[in-house]
């Protein structure tokens, strides 16, 4: 996929790695537009803005519309609201789960078939290291996360017969105002969105963007005990 001829959608632009990816892509000569629930809060020249929270079906199906020319969707809207889930409220668990999977799932569902009739493309889901482990906090996210690479792997077998592909990258930790406050390494986003969308250039389905992403994916094969020795 060569970038500069790409119209492409990123979710949740306006700030952190979203604007990031912004950035890069405008950069290397794509049409962006920018979706974001303050469209107003947008601040990068070049961007066609778009009013969207991926959790408003309404919205979601305006930006199909309106972004009809789309040929690479990126899915990066997301919400962190450190919900346990065994004592949280069941009000943030639904909205992690109703960002993370619902909306990514509707964003798919709406666009699929404008980059199919397009000729194809790309869609990209932001995932996270945290969709393979959870520390045992913020649990919402984890699972919200995990039943996003699950459905990332789905969606990349039945949209490959239509000429799009499905990737995901995994990151852990980044300096971004969701990380505000957790003392941990954490890597810069504008290095994220290069990572990113040179995977997505290059034809990859997953993207392994830092170390600790790499770390937990080679743990999967422990299993339980490689992954939680607390556990044994």
């Amino acid at each position: 996929m060569n970038i500069s001829e790409q119209v492409a959608f990123v979710t949740g632009a306006n700030r952190g790695l979203g604007r990031q990816l912004t950035l890069e892509l405008l950069s290397r000569g794509a049409k962006v537009y920018a979706g974001a629930r303050n469209p107003e809060t947008l601040d990068i020249p070049g961007v066609i803005p778009v009013k969207l929270d991926v959790t408003k079906p309404d919205e979601v199906a305006a930006a199909a519309i309106l972004a009809k020319d789309v040929t690479l969707l990126i899915n990066n809207a997301g919400s962190s609201t450190g919900a346990s889930l065994l004592e949280g409220d069941m009000e943030k668990i639904q909205l992690e789960f109703d960002t993370h999977f619902f909306g990514t799932l509707s964003m798919v569902r709406s666009f699929a078939p404008v980059i199919e009739k397009n000729g194809g493309g790309s869609i990209l889901n932001i995932l996270s290291a945290l969709s393979w482990f959870s520390s045992g906090t913020a649990g919402a996210y984890a699972a919200a996360k995990a039943a996003e690479w699950a459905l990332t792997n789905d969606l990349r077998l039945n949209l490959y017969p239509h000429n799009v592909r499905v990737a995901g990258l995994h990151v852990g930790f980044m300096e971004t105002d969701m990380t505000t406050g957790i003392d941990a390494p954490k890597s810069n986003p504008a290095d994220i969105a290069k990572i990113a969308i040179d995977g997505i250039e290059s034809g990859s389905f997953e993207i392994l963007a830092d170390d600790t992403s790499r770390m937990i994916q080679g743990g999967l094969a422990g299993g339980v005990s490689a992954l939680y020795p607390q556990l044994s």
